[in-house]
C-alpha cells in the first residue's frame, strides 16, 4: 500500500433513481479534472490517500463476495470490506471500509474517479465522507472510503418497510443541519470554493449516530473566483435536483447547490422522493404536488410526512418549510447563501420535538437506539408536543 499525496473527491454512486440520473449526455467534462488539480484548502486537507493493489481489495472484500455487497449506482458496485494495517510501531488493526468498483464500460466514471480522488484528499470536514485510498491498477479503478454503517439517507427516508421505525423529526433536522454545514465548508472554507453539484438523498451517508456526510464528489466543480460569476459547464446531475437556471443556461453557481438543498429539505419534510413513478400521476413529481401547499401557509402541515404522525413542533415545521421555499426560488439571486441557511436550520434545531408520553421500546436499528432523539406515540397534530430551549442529539 503506497501513499499518494495529491488526490481526493468522490465518484458517483447512489442507487434508486427512478429517472435517468443525468439530465443530458454522458460526455466527459474534462474541465472538472483541470479544476480539481487546483489547490484546495491545503491547511485542512488530509493530503494523503493510500494506493492499494487490486489484490489488497480482493482480499478485503472477500473477492467481492455478494454477502458484502452494499449497493450499486452509475459508477459501479459498492462492497463492504476490512483493511488490515500495521503501524510504524508494529501494531496491527483493522478498518471497515466501503469499496466502490468502477464498471469498465463507464467512460464518464473514469473522469469522475480522477476528480473524486483529486478533491477528497484535499478536503476534510466532519460532514464530508473520508477517502481512505484508491486503486488504479491496469483496467481496474476502485475507490476506498470510510464505512458508514447506516448507509444512505435514501434508505431511511423513503419506502420504510413495515416494522422499521421511520426517521423522527429531530433526526431529520439534525441531518439537515449537518448537510448544510458540509455544504458551507465547500462554499466558504475550501479555497477555491467547491460547487458540490450532486446533492441528493442517495449521496448523504449516515454514521451510527445519524450524523450525515456528503459523498460522491465526482461531479464537483471548482467554483468561480475573482470577477467570475459562474462556471460554464455541461448540465449534469440528478433529475429534479438541478436548479432550473442551471438546466437552461449551463451556468453553474453556488446557488445551484442551494436549490438542490431545497429539494432535499422538501424530501426530509414530506418523506417523498423528488420523483416517484409508483405514485398516482398528479403526485409523482414532488415539486408539482407540493406547490399548492407551499403557496399557502395554512396548508403547510399537509406537507408533513404522515410517518411522523404529528410528532413535530408546528412552528418549527413552518420554519423549515419557509427555508425550503427560499432555497427553491427560480431566480438564483433570490436564494439565500448557505451560511444563512445553516443559521436558520440551527434555529429550527433549537426547537426540538419532545414527546409528553413515555417512549416505547424502539425496534432494532431505529434512530432511538442510535443516540438520536426519538418519540413514541404522538399527541394530536394540533397539540404538536411541547418544546425545550436546546437541541440535543
Amino acid at each position: 500500500m503506497g501513499c499518494f499525496g495529491c488526490f481526493g473527491p468522490r465518484a458517483r454512486g447512489g442507487a434508486g433513481d427512478l429517472k435517468p440520473s443525468r439530465l443530458v449526455n454522458h460526455c466527459t467534462d474534462d474541465s472538472s479534472v483541470v479544476d480539481a488539480r487546483r489547490k484546495v484548502a491545503p491547511d485542512v486537507g488530509n493530503g494523503c490517500a493510500h494506493s492499494f493493489n487490486f489484490k489488497d481489495l480482493l482480499v478485503a472484500t472477500g473477492y467481492f463476495n455478494q454477502a458484502n455487497f452494499i449497493g450499486e449506482g452509475g459508477f459501479g458496485k459498492v462492497y463492504k470490506g476490512k483493511i488490515s494495517r500495521t503501524s510504524a510501531q508494529g501494531v496491527s488493526d483493522a478498518q471497515m471500509v466501503a469499496v466502490k468498483q468502477l464498471g469498465r464500460e463507464s467512460v464518464q466514471g473514469s473522469t469522475e474517479f480522477l476528480v473524486e480522488v483529486l478533491m477528497l484528499t484535499m478536503l476534510s470536514h466532519p460532514n464530508l465522507v473520508s477517502l481512505v485510498g484508491f486503486c488504479a491498477q491496469g483496467d481496474e479503478r476502485l475507490l476506498v472510503y470510510e464505512y458508514m454503517p447506516f448507509g444512505s439517507l435514501e434508505r431511511h427516508l423513503f419506502d420504510v418497510p413495515v416494522g422499521k421505525q421511520p426517521l423522527d423529526w429531530n433526526t431529520r433536522v439534525k441531518i439537515a443541519v449537518g448537510v448544510a454545514e458540509g455544504l458551507s465548508y465547500l462554499h466558504n472554507v475550501a479555497d477555491p470554493p467547491i460547487i458540490y453539484r450532486d446533492m441528493k438523498a442517495a449521496n448523504i451517508l449516515l454514521d451510527v449516530d445519524f450524523s450525515p456526510k456528503l459523498s460522491d464528489f465526482g461531479l464537483a466543480k471548482v467554483g468561480p473566483v475573482g470577477d467570475r460569476t459562474h462556471v460554464s459547464t455541461r448540465v449534469m446531475g440528478t433529475y429534479g435536483y438541478c436548479a432550473p437556471d442551471y438546466v437552461v443556461s449551463g451556468k453553474l453557481t453556488m446557488k445551484s447547490d442551494i436549490y438542490s438543498f431545497g429539494v432535499l429539505l422538501l424530501e426530509l419534510i414530506t418523506g417523498r422522493r423528488i420523483y416517484d413513478a409508483s405514485r398516482p400521476k398528479p403526485e409523482r413529481d414532488l415539486l408539482t404536488w407540493a406547490s399548492p401547499f407551499l403557496l399557502d401557509k395554512r396548508k403547510f402541515q399537509r406537507l408533513a410526512d404522515p410517518a411522523l404522525q404529528g410528532a413535530y413542533p408546528a412552528s418549527a415545521l413552518n420554519q423549515l418549510i419557509v427555508i425550503s421555499i427560499m432555497c427553491l426560488q427560480d431566480q438564483p439571486r433570490v436564494r439565500p447563501i448557505v451560511a444563512d441557511v445553516a443559521v436558520g436550520l440551527k434555529h429550527v434545531a433549537s426547537q426540538p420535538y419532545v414527546s409528553s408520553e413515555r417512549p416505547q421500546q424502539a425496534s432494532l436499528g431505529s434512530p432511538a437506539q442510535s443516540g438520536s432523539p426519538q418519540f413514541a406515540r404522538t399527541p394530536s397534530r394540533r397539540r404538536g408536543g411541547r418544546r425545550v430551549a436546546q437541541y440535543t442529539s
